[in-house]
């Protein structure tokens, strides 16, 4: 269903707000924008919403579920801007996810179990967010994929993630780390030391005055931590074309890069076991 705007969808259809979990897709171009609308989907999501530029054409028949708003993607906010507009909107308590095109939600065992089953678990645990790392996904032949995108031939790094304290006014912030690595990591000297970090507060619920930052965190410094106080929580992964997309197509970076493979490059599986046996995410006290 097309709008005009935000605000022609928030008159119109804000009701799609209070029927949770809702995916927000922000689309910077035209790639890959039907499979990451179908995977949001496929994983339990009960609605998604397209912020896509005017320019682009979304799918004209996908799902009854599927709310297209156009978007600039070129703005300073054009995430922040639309997010909490959302947020402010829905109902308190509901779930949200937001994530670019090209870029794929996992969780444990999503396989067998949807995300409002995930969720509902770490609501249990008095948990309103959940911390997801953007693991970096790129294709292997860059001749055959010149904006290193492909879904058949996608790769990540094994290896090479860390995480440093992030630094607070009076010292480290409890229960919050900065974390690193993948393509951000191995070609640094092409991306801006302000946007290296890999974690993402990507799954949250809705509350009066949340805010969603332009640096991925909210203005509720609980919602930014990886754990509750007593043991550890479930994790998520963002596999990412994003980055890799972004490092061919910019003027400064695509004729220095001929090859995102190194000797840590193993093929994507599309599982969330291979991302837990990786340690790219926890699962915590969920079975």
């Amino acid at each position: 269903m097309q709008f005009q705007d935000i605000d022609h969808f928030l008159r119109n259809r804000a009701d799609v707000l209070a029927r949770g979990p809702v995916a927000v897709v922000l689309a910077e171009d035209g790639v890959e924008i039907v499979s990451t609308l179908e995977h949001v989907l496929r994983i339990g999501f009960q609605s998604a919403i397209l912020l896509h530029p005017p320019k682009v054409r979304p799918p004209t028949v996908l799902h009854d579920n599927v709310y297209y708003i156009p978007n600039d993607p070129h703005r300073d906010d054009a995430l922040t801007a639309p997010m909490n507009r959302l947020i402010a909107a829905a109902p308190a308590g509901t779930w949200m996810h937001y994530c670019f095109n090209a870029e794929y939600l996992h969780f444990p065992f999503c396989e067998s179990r949807t995300v409002g089953e995930m969720l509902a678990f770490h609501t249990e645990e008095r948990r309103n967010a959940m911390l997801s790392y953007v693991v970096d996904l790129y294709a292997t032949d860059l001749k055959a994929h010149p904006n290193a995108v492909s879904l058949e031939d996608a790769h990540l790094d094994r290896v090479g993630y860390f995480a440093l304290e992030r630094p607070g006014e009076g010292g480290p912030k409890e229960r919050q780390l900065d974390f690193h690595g993948g393509l951000r990591w191995r070609f640094e000297e092409h991306v801006p030391a302000a946007r290296r970090r890999i974690d993402r507060i990507s799954l949250f619920r809705t509350r009066p005055d949340l805010e969603l930052r332009p640096d991925f965190t909210f203005n509720d410094e609980e919602y930014n931590t990886y754990a509750c106080p007593w043991h550890h929580n479930l994790t998520a992964a963002v596999c990412s074309f994003r980055t890799a997309k972004a490092l061919k197509l910019n003027p400064g970076s695509k004729h220095d890069i001929r090859s995102f493979c190194w000797h840590n490059s193993v093929k994507f599986e599309w599982s969330s076991r291979q991302l837990m046996e990786l340690g790219l995410m926890e699962p915590g006290q969920w079975f």
